[in-house]
């Protein structure tokens, strides 16, 4: 294989999780996205703390952004990303056999997801098909996104909206709370 001849694209990944070693479960990931040949990891963010949106659980997330650049069409990124939140999951459930107990007896039960890896953009393309959305149709929403990619990419333009992370940031009109991972106090 005669490497260098296939054009590489720059991609924002956004990486979350709010279930048991949150800081671990992304450092994992993003040891799994560094080991794939055809991704090269070209800067992270922070890893930030923000408040559930949407959700009751309580349990804060813990998120970062990605900046990749690699040679894989978007989809077939889609499905490493989405095979690393699978390979995840199955290395820290594997020995949680069906019909173990969990407290007071209880069967234990297998989360459905423990780390979240979406694709926020694809260089300067616009992807719209049943299994992928690209820019992420949420951006513009999220402050757990906007922050992280505020912090490595703030001149980005978003390719639909045709503006900057900066001024979509600027733009949030009720952002989720975000802190700086370990900055939290524990009442919040």
């Amino acid at each position: 294989m005669v490497r260098g001849n296939r054009r590489q694209t720059r991609v924002y990944i956004s990486l979350g999780s709010n279930q048991g070693d949150r800081v671990g479960f992304i450092q994992q990931a993003m040891q799994l996205l560094k080991d794939n040949l055809h991704i090269r990891i070209i800067e992270c963010s922070s890893l930030y703390e923000t408040q559930p949106v949407g959700s009751d659980s309580g349990q804060w997330f813990v998120n970062a952004v990605a900046a990749v650049e690699t040679d894989l069409s978007a989809l077939d990124l889609l499905t490493i990303c989405q095979h690393i939140e699978e390979r995840l999951l199955s290395l820290h459930f594997a020995e949680k056999l069906p019909g173990t107990t969990g407290k007071k007896g209880q069967p234990e039960k297998e989360p459905g997801r423990i780390i979240d890896l979406d694709i926020l953009f694809y260089g300067d393309q616009i992807i719209e098909t049943d299994d992928l959305q690209i820019p992420h149709p949420k951006i513009k929403k999220r402050a757990y996104t906007l922050v992280p990619l505020l912090e490595i990419a703030p001149e980005f333009m978003h390719p639909v909206l045709k503006k900057t992370i900066a001024q979509l940031h600027e733009e949030l009109p009720l952002p989720e709370l975000i802190y700086l991972f370990g900055t939290r106090e524990e009442s919040e």
